[in-house]
Formats: C-alpha cells, structure tokens, sequence
C-alpha cells in the first residue's frame, strides 16, 4: 500500500519528537533534573499521537500493532498502578485466538492430505520437516549453551527471598510418546494440545483419504468451506490485536518497570545477543541456501512476529502466520502440515533460552558443570523441551524438571520469574520466526514455493 504524505510527515514528526524526548530525558538523567515531569510527558505523548496518526493513515495492522506496543509501553511508564489492570485485554485477545487453533488446524490439515494427490509426498514432507527442526533446534540449544559460558550471567547471583513456585514434573521418552496421542479429542482441543490435535487431524485426513471419491468429495467440500470461515474469523479478531497487544505491553510495564534487577539484566543481554546470532547466524544462511526473497520474507513474518512478541504467546500468531506464509506462496497444505507441528519440535527460541537458562542456575548457585555434564544436559533437553507448545510457562516448567534431573537447586528460576516475561517475549518471537522460515524452506525443499496462488480470502486478511 502507497503511504500517504501526510503518513510520511506524521512518521517524520514522530521521529523528532521522539528524538527530542530521549534528548531532553539524558539530560534529566545525566546532567539532573532540570526539566519538568510534565514536560517529558507531553513531548512523549506528543510522539506517541503523531505515530498513531501514522498508523490511522497507513491503514496497517502491522502498524495498529506497532502503536499499540507504544502506547501500552507509556501508559505501563505513566500510570503503573492503572496499567496492572489491564491485562484482561490481552487475556481476551488470546481467549479468542485459542478458539481459533483447534478447527484452524484441524480443517487445513484435513484438506491438505485428504486433498492432495500425493499422500507419499505428504509422508515425505514429514520426514523433511523432522530432520530439519532436529538440526535447527540442536543448533539453537548450543548457541544458547556458548552464550551463557561467555557471558556467565549467573556468576554473582544472590539467592532471593522468592517464594513463587514453578510446578514441575519429569518427562521421559515414554511420556513425550504417550502424550502425543490424543485419548479424548475435546480434552485436547480444551487443554491446547497442539500436537495431539496434529495427530488426531492426520489420522482422520489419511482415513478420509481412504474413502471413496463420491463421499470424500463431500467432507472434503465441506472442510474446505469450514477453512475459509476460520481464515474470516481470524480476520475479524485480528481487529482487536492492537488493543489487546496495547494491555499485555502496559500490564508487563506497569508490573515490573522498564528497570528490572541490576543483576538480571546481564541474562536478558545474553539471551538477546543469542537470539540475534540465531536469528543472522542461522536463520538469515538457511533462507539465502533456500533462494527465498529476504525483503518480502521479512514483509509476510513481520505482523505475526510482532504479535509474538508483543503477547509472548506463539498461539496468538499462528493463525496470522500461516495466513502470511500461504499469502507468500506456500501451498497451504505445507503451511496446514509444518507450523503446528513445528510448534512442537521446532521451538527454536525456547530452546535456546532452555540450555542458557539451565547453565545460569548452575552459575547463580556456584555448581561448576563441566563440558561434559553440560553436553547431557544439551541432549536432555533435545527431549523434554518437545512438545510443549501451548502451555503456560511451559519453558520453566521443562527448565524446573531438568535442573531438577541434574541436583541443581531451584531458588535461582524463582528469581528468573521475574523478568521471565521480557525474555518469554524474545524467544516467543523467534519461536514464530523459526517456524515461519520452516514453512518456506520445506516449500522451497519440495518444490512447491510459488506454484499455488494463494487464496482470495488470506491475500484480502494479509492487505489489511
């Protein structure tokens, strides 16, 4: 979409003042406060207006989002005790999109295998994908683990009087295995089981593959239908991602500042700069090996990216991120097959975040691990980080069961709940990135990028 020149000066304008308002703010910072509260608070909010003014005349989702996060992130800085309350507009915004992932997932998968005319390829595109999450997340779980040995971010870390407790519980191969399938279909559906769904989905597509053209056709024409409603949904609460990313940034905001524990930020710098070195060091190689144009690539993750980062739900951006990726030209029969199941073995940010934070405990509580103990740890969390997407914190909770594995004490994760939040954020982002590359690069893999146009109904939900 053409920008408008009043859009263009109102960007301009923002940038000034916003320029303006971290000028005037060092020099209350460093030179002491010579300038007025009520000063910095109009030329912040005076920025924050001509970005949204912005946004208005862009006509962007992406960049209702981007106004959102700022104006959350103000009214976090502003009005704390105010902004504690708001969660529940984000609590909404991800209520509704979990109504969604359920009959998204299910009606896609069953139209793309029931659908295709190949189910060998469907198999084959199976394995691909496996191979290619195992090496990217082993990829990701050494990064993480290089850059807290770097670091050390842990080394000096106080015990705290936290009394916030993480429940844990130990998953071994058998468990991962028997939880992947589903013993009750609405359990799973209501617990957000993504990859049981995936299963139960895939079953059924294979048997209504099995069943004769006459009758297959008319499921077939029936779920098809039921896709393009769920696409129509999406579209319609995605209208209120902007108000619902504004509540999840102020409540973050207001409930711990944009100052957190002097000791803690060195850990949020690690993971950060890790991420970065995932993101550029493998992510950036792996999509110029698959010929994929970088600038509309970035493009088509950029809304569900933000989404990501914004709510730290991977659920929140997985309707968007696989309208983008079918509007970018994948078939959706790989878009239906790939994202959900790489929300179970291709979460490569919390990986990452699994064996730095492992290796934090260990520093904070002043246990030398050595390269060894620290390569089983690695290979440990190859399995228990599997499978769980979906749940609430489920990153702490694997990272509690491992470094409870290891006889590592649990004290310092209580005191990594604290900023847990501004690094759920990151990893969930790159979680949601990774996938989305997956998705290409296994169309690109299959020859399949491009061939299909994308559907009316996802290039019209991309455009807004």
């Amino acid at each position: 979409m053409k920008k408008s020149p009043l859009a263009i000066r109102c960007l301009i304008a923002f940038f000034l003042v916003a320029g303006i308002a971290a000028v005037l703010w060092g020099l209350n910072h460093y030179a002491g406060p010579h300038i007025s509260p009520k000063v910095l608070l109009v030329v912040r909010w005076t920025a924050l207006a001509a970005f949204c003014g912005y946004a208005l005349l862009r006509r962007s989702l992406t960049g209702w989002i981007a106004a959102g996060i700022l104006l959350g992130a103000e009214i976090g800085a502003d009005w704390p005790q105010a902004a504690k309350h708001l969660q529940f507009l984000s609590t909404i915004f991800l209520r509704l999109i979990k109504t969604i992932i359920a009959p998204l997932i299910f009606s896609t998968l069953v139209v793309g295998i029931a659908g295709h005319s190949s189910l060998k390829q469907v198999g084959r595109m199976g394995v691909k994908a496996l191979i290619y999450f195992e090496v990217i997340t082993t990829l990701a779980l050494f990064i993480g683990l290089a850059a807290i040995n770097i670091s050390k971010a842990g080394v000096g870390v106080n015990p705290q009087g936290q009394t916030q407790a993480v429940s844990a519980q130990k998953q071994n191969a058998a468990d991962f295995i028997v939880n992947v399938f589903p013993e009750n279909i609405a359990r799973s559906i209501a617990e957000g089981q993504v990859l049981q769904v995936v299963i139960f989905s895939l079953i059924f597509a294979f048997a209504l593959a099995s069943v004769a053209e006459k009758r297959r056709r008319l499921l077939l024409d029936f779920f098809e239908g039921f896709s393009e409603t769920m696409f129509k949904f999406t579209n319609i609460v995605m209208w209120f991602a902007p108000i619902g990313v504004a509540g999840a940034i102020a409540y973050t905001v207001g409930t711990m500042g944009f100052g957190v524990m002097i000791n803690l930020l060195k850990l949020i710098a690690t993971l950060y700069a890790a991420l970065i070195v995932l993101a550029l060091g493998v992510f950036l190689p792996i999509a110029l090996i698959a010929r994929l144009p970088i600038k509309r690539f970035l493009r088509a993750i950029a809304e569900p990216a933000s989404i990501a980062f914004a709510t730290a739900s991977s659920e929140a951006a997985l309707p968007r991120a696989m309208e983008s990726m079918e509007a970018f030209g994948v078939p959706r029969q790989v878009v239906a097959f790939v994202i959900p199941t790489g929300y179970s073995f291709n979460l490569d940010g919390s990986s990452l975040y699994a064996s730095l934070a492992s290796i934090f405990v260990a520093q904070a509580a002043g246990i030398h691990m050595g390269l060894g103990e620290q390569l089983v740890l690695v290979f440990t969390l190859m399995l228990t980080s599997k499978g769980v997407a979906g749940v609430p914190r489920a990153v702490l909770v694997i990272l509690t069961a491992t470094v409870d594995s290891f006889h590592l004490p649990s004290w310092p994760i209580f005191v990594i709940l604290g900023i847990d939040q501004l690094m759920d954020m990151g990893r969930t982002m790159i979680n949601v990135i990774g996938n989305c590359l997956a998705t290409a690069v296994i169309a690109r893999w299959e020859g399949e990028l491009g061939k299909d146009a994308p559907s009316p109904v996802v290039l019209d939900a991309v455009a807004q």
